[in-house]
């Protein structure tokens, strides 16, 4: 293996551990929905999952009852006011969208932005662009 390849290959270890734990250490690993008891919806709410693979890459799984996706998270970090930044790369859509994610002292996680990466956002400052409605609480459901 020349020296380059060696510090590519380490580069890419440092950087899926550094990513794995940040996810790991804000709370982000796990189920997610707004009513756990409910099955999967793509209108009452779907499932959302936050794992770390064997290969140590995170993953962030939708079940919307009727459809699932698997998308790798490329990056996390977090912000001074506690807000987990991460940037997600969807194949299905060839796009990487980025949102904030606010973790409740209750434990409860809160959307609090979404958008693209040419800037246009699904929700911005905690409500729905389209319709101006808050985003809802998210409970973890295992």
């Amino acid at each position: 293996m020349t020296a380059v390849a060696l510090w590519i290959a380490l580069t890419s270890l440092a950087r899926a551990e550094t990513l794995a734990a940040t996810v790991e250490q804000w709370g982000l690993l796990g189920s997610w929905a707004i009513d756990c008891a409910a099955r999967p919806d793509r209108d009452k709410g779907a499932r959302l999952t936050y794992e770390i693979r064997k290969d140590g890459r995170v993953m962030y799984r939708r079940n919307f009852g009727d459809a699932t996706d698997e998308n790798e998270v490329v990056s996390a970090t977090v912000n001074t006011e506690g807000l987990l930044n991460v940037m997600v790369y969807f194949p299905s859509l060839q796009q990487t969208r980025e949102f904030g994610l606010l973790l409740s002292e209750q434990g409860s996680l809160r959307a609090i932005y979404n958008r693209s990466e040419r800037g246009e956002y699904t929700i911005r400052d905690g409500k729905y662009v389209k319709t101006g409605g808050p985003t809802p609480l998210q409970q973890r459901c295992d």
